[in-house]
């Protein structure tokens, strides 16, 4: 099911159940009841419920944006760096040029379609990824440069193995969940309290009352979706993760 399609069910939801709620109370309620009558306390407490709630929803979106942002740049780290080893095996002799370049190219593959499957679905590494790297490693540091020219690029070529095995470590530990369990329920919790506050203030039927409750639940619905879209980096919109793994060596 698509992340958008997911998106306008949970907003349509939340909308479709705070109308329901409104006018339904609505009903119930007598004739001689003023709304003015709202005690001044009760504005108050919800006016810091709302505050209070949108500093914590503030910093989870902050801290799963950073995150995410983390894991694409870690990505584009290892993508690069196996880059590089491809290109600067050119100084080596054709057949350790072509065995470094298809080494390269069968991890690069088997990451982009195995390993990050189960990345996503799991949260972690597998072990044939780490030998097919560590197979590249070796095709490197085994070779023994016969001139200048090849010893130049020796250690250039031992630098960006490291550097691609460095990202990968990143990428092992980011691969879990950004936000504990605990936060998760005190965005919900707190998601279902702001909305709820809501109906203290004795909201009436008119148009605009309820236009104002359904656009503020279906903000809060959106708000939650997005923490919830960045919260995994690697497992929601995996394809943008994925990119520059894509872009800079195509699978075969």
């Amino acid at each position: 099911m698509s992340q958008w399609l997911v998106l306008t069910i949970a907003m349509a939801a939340v909308c479709g159940v705070v109308l329901t709620i409104t006018v339904l109370k609505e009903r119930r309620i007598s004739e001689d009841d003023d709304p003015t009558e709202t005690p001044d306390v009760i504005e108050y407490l919800t006016m810091m419920v709302g505050v209070v709630y949108a500093i914590v929803l503030g910093l989870a979106i902050a801290g799963v944006w950073e995150a995410r942002s983390a894991a694409e740049d870690t990505v584009r780290t290892e993508a690069q760096a196996l880059h590089e080893v491809s290109a600067r095996a050119r100084a080596y002799p054709t057949p350790v040029r072509d065995r470094i370049r298809s080494d390269v190219g069968a991890y690069v593959t088997y990451v982009v379609h195995k390993e990050w499957p189960v990345m996503a679905e799991q949260g972690e590494l597998t072990r044939r990824g780490g030998e097919l790297l560590t197979k590249v490693r070796a095709d490197v540091t085994d070779y023994h440069p016969r001139n200048d020219f090849e010893g130049q690029s020796y250690q250039p070529l031992i630098d960006q193995v490291a550097a691609a095995d460095g990202a990968r470590a990143a990428r092992a530990d980011a691969a879990d969940s950004t936000l504990p369990g605990v936060v998760w329920f005190g965005l919900i919790a707190g998601g279902a309290i702001s909305i709820g506050v809501m109906f203290t203030l004795q909201i009436r039927r008119s148009g605009r009352e309820l236009l104002m409750a359904g656009l503020f639940s279906a903000l809060i619905a959106f708000l939650l979706f997005l923490v919830w879209d960045f919260n995994a980096p690697f497992s929601h919109g995996i394809s943008a993760t994925v990119a520059p793994l894509r872009e800079l060596l195509p699978p075969s």
